[in-house]
């Protein structure tokens, strides 16, 4: 037989597979369908109620959970308590409905993942959906089944304390890697018992947070949040995300969790979700604070009028539900339905058939296939940003004197958001540094007990082991509580007084290599000029210092990118790379520094451009920025055409080439600026990126693709399109990209 026949079999035979699995997805839902709808014709008002209801864990719940007044409980992880609530609802409750036990899992269980802003700087959504399947495996033998993450808020601010919890500033980014951590949560099959539910947090807008504080309001122009803000959210619902949470926000006015827009319209309407939606904790009554709402009465009618189907913590819908029918102000059927989304979610996840966690399944915990996991998350997330005169990697034979506050801190390299995180499995950069150089040639003094320790009595004793060194590694940044929610800073420096203990450092005139574990983008410009070395290791979790070993002895060369833009000085912020040009854009040739500016110059005499007398318009480090131990060059950019239809795909390639002297990885970036349109669009936008390991001396030549209908965005009639025209893609491996070429759609 002919190739092309066995070909044409494979076809058939894959097109007969494809048609089975869907006809058997087709059927299982019909079948869960029929089984919710049989389960609603038979409850009673309170237990429909009960389901959209979740509470805190604790003692008092079983006699609720018996009838049937409880959907949902959260922060309850011991698994003979759960087995035992579950006993409740499945056998002593009227109509047998299981509990869904919900927990904030959000960058590991027991072993400790890095922040979600740290693994966004891997660019790996591989490496990022293992991380979130290993945490699944880890909860789910406890009895947790449901998961309030991933949180894909784009965030521009870094004096937001939940940055750390972001995936970074861009869009397209931040749907990749969204969409890995929902498949990780959930894997093949809800089924699964080492499955858990994902939840898309926070629809919708709430990281672009007035002024970088917490909760705060929110003012996002419609083009603004359906270009930049909500494609991550749908990137989660084609990724099969199973739950939404709404935001603490308001968005011109309307707090989310009350904002039929968001959760009827374009999250039912547009992206035909049919999932459930949960509030954030007590996010219904507050709509009394934001004054969207008089009462908890009021609170509880627009919050399931907008389309949230449970509430978090407070207890507005089960006081009010009842009247609000009474009066008329609710139709059951709108009840129904949030039931109906509820009850289809707990039968996928198969909690009617498989409730209890079995005994040889409870805490599986940290399995070394795990813990190496989490060091190779940990050392891909690290970022290099500086490196004098190749000073790293260290030699082995050099002593270093190991400085810093969070050099030997277990718990707080962990980072926010680590409730089940155990700091007795963390290995600390000290125990790391001592196995890998061995102990007497690490010379350890911490300088300051904590990040914020604000004397300098410690600074001795740390001077004098770095006499007596070769060379001087500070870890230093901010403890795990200065960053997550509720934990937003108007000063971004490093806090404490780290930048006078570095200075005196500096004066032993020891090389220093400054390794900053955070959980935001920290302003250390002007600091990072005493250190010769500058690596960012973020908040890097379990196996953090495993992970800075290896880089800092040359065994992993580091290939971490960043996620997020680093500002000079905190009043640059806010600072993105896919800003608008403005009408009068800086020029690098007329900026002139204010100090610089001639006394009684006239007032046009800076040229009139948008930028900062005193900071630039530059970042300390843009987009996608990260450095190696080796050097890449991008050459011979062609793409397959230059003229494109709506429906085509534009074929990308280029050359690159190791010209260093290690092997190692680099993120090649693809941007693209649609250089007119009938709004103004963004310099540069995130198309796509690919890992490349290259041997030294190795050249490869790499493909790409992007759709055309990639292109589109919301024009001034609010229409998504692709505009004719032309446009600009550039190649390279950071924002600041050079490497370009055009094209023209038709």
């Amino acid at each position: 037989m002919r190739k092309s026949g066995y070909i044409f079999i494979g076809v058939v035979l894959l097109f007969i597979y494809s048609s089975c699995q869907m006809n058997e997805q087709t059927n299982n839902a019909s079948e869960i369908d029929n089984k919710v709808e049989a389960l609603i014709q038979q409850m009673t008002l309170d237990e429909k109620i009960g389901q959209m209801c979740q509470v805190n864990g604790g003692q008092g719940h079983d006699e609720s959970i018996r009838n049937g007044a409880i959907g949902s409980i959260l922060n309850e992880v011991d698994p003979v308590n759960i087995n035992r609530l579950q006993k409740i609802a499945l056998e002593e409750s009227r109509l047998g409905i299981p509990i869904i036990v919900a927990r904030d899992v959000i960058h590991g269980f027991k072993t400790v993942f890095p922040i979600p802003l740290g693994q966004a700087a891997t660019w790996n959504p591989e490496l990022v959906q293992e991380g979130c399947r290993i945490a699944a495996k880890e909860a789910s033998s406890t009895g947790v089944k449901w998961t309030f993450a991933p949180m894909i808020d784009i965030s521009r601010d870094a004096r937001w304390g939940r940055i750390a919890e972001s995936l970074g500033e861009d869009p397209y980014l931040t749907s990749v890697l969204g969409a890995a951590m929902v498949k990780g949560f959930q894997g093949d099959s809800l089924n699964d018992q080492t499955s858990i539910v994902a939840c898309a947090k926070h629809f919708a807008g709430y990281g672009a947070a007035e002024g970088g504080r917490d909760y705060n309001s929110t003012l996002i122009p419609p083009r603004e949040l359906r270009d930049i803000y909500l494609p991550p959210f749908k990137a989660a619902v084609d990724a099969g995300v199973r739950t939404f949470m709404s935001g603490f926000n308001d968005i011109d006015g309307v707090p989310s969790t009350g904002s039929e827009f968001l959760f009827r319209q374009v999250l039912r309407e547009e992206w035909q979700f049919d999932g459930f939606v949960v509030s954030d904790w007590a996010s219904p009554w507050e709509m009394i604070n934001h004054g969207f709402v008089a009462d908890e009465k009021e609170a509880a009618k627009r919050s399931i009028i907008a389309g949230v189907n449970m509430e978090m913590a407070t207890t507005t819908y089960r006081d009010n539900i009842k009247a609000l029918l009474d009066e008329g102000a609710l139709d059951i059927k709108i009840i129904d339905q949030a039931v109906r989304e509820i009850l289809r979610v707990k039968f996928e996840l198969g909690l009617f058939d498989n409730p209890y966690i079995a005994e040889e399944s409870q805490n599986q915990f940290a399995k070394a296939e795990y813990l190496e996991a989490a060091k190779q998350a940990a050392s891909q997330s690290m970022v290099l940003l500086k490196n004098d005169e190749k000073l790293l990697p260290l030699k082995s034979t050099q002593k270093i004197a190991l400085i810093g506050p969070m050099a030997n801190q277990a718990y707080e390299q962990l980072g926010t958001w680590i409730f089940d995180g155990d700091s007795t499995l963390s290995i600390t950069p000290l125990t790391a540094l001592q196995n890998e150089f061995g102990k007497d040639k690490v010379l350890f003094a911490e300088g300051m007990s904590i990040s914020r320790t604000r004397h300098n009595k410690g600074f001795r004793q740390a001077i004098k082991q770095a006499k007596k060194s070769d060379v001087i590694v500070f870890v230093g940044g901010e403890e795990s509580i200065l960053s997550g929610e509720a934990h937003s800073r108007a000063n971004i420096d490093l806090p404490g007084v780290q930048n006078d203990l570095i200075k005196e450092l500096k004066k032993t005139g020891k090389p220093l290599i400054l390794v900053v574990m955070a959980g935001r983008p920290l302003t250390i410009g002007e600091i990072s000029k005493y250190a010769d070395a500058v690596i960012y290791a973020w908040h890097p979790g379990t196996m953090g210092g495993p992970a800075l070993a290896d880089i800092l002895s040359g065994k992993y060369n580091p290939s971490g990118k960043l996620p997020v833009t680093f500002p000079k000085v905190v009043g640059q912020i806010p600072m993105y790379y896919n800003h608008k040009n403005t009408g009068r854009p800086a020029n690098p040739d007329s900026w002139t520094q204010m100090y610089d500016i001639p006394v009684k110059a006239p007032q046009t005499s800076l040229g009139n451009e948008s930028h900062y007398i005193d900071a630039g318009y530059e970042p300390l480090y843009p987009f996608g920025y990260g450095l190696s131990y080796t050097t890449y060059e991008y050459s011979e950019l062609t793409i397959n055409k230059t003229n494109f239809n709506r429906d085509e795909t534009i074929e990308v390639s280029f050359n690159i080439e190791n010209t260093g002297e290690f092997d190692g990885v680099e993120i090649a970036q693809l941007y693209v600026r649609d250089l007119v349109g009938n709004v103004s669009r963004p310099v540069k936008e995130l198309k796509a990126f690919k890992r490349i390991s290259l041997q030294k001396g190795e050249q490869s030549t790499i493909s790409m693709e992007v759709k055309v209908s990639d292109l589109a965005f919301h024009n001034i009639e609010m229409e998504k399109v692709v505009e004719a025209g032309e446009f600009q893609l550039w190649i390279g491996g950071d924002s600041n990209a050079t490497l370009s070429t055009k094209f023209t759609v038709n």
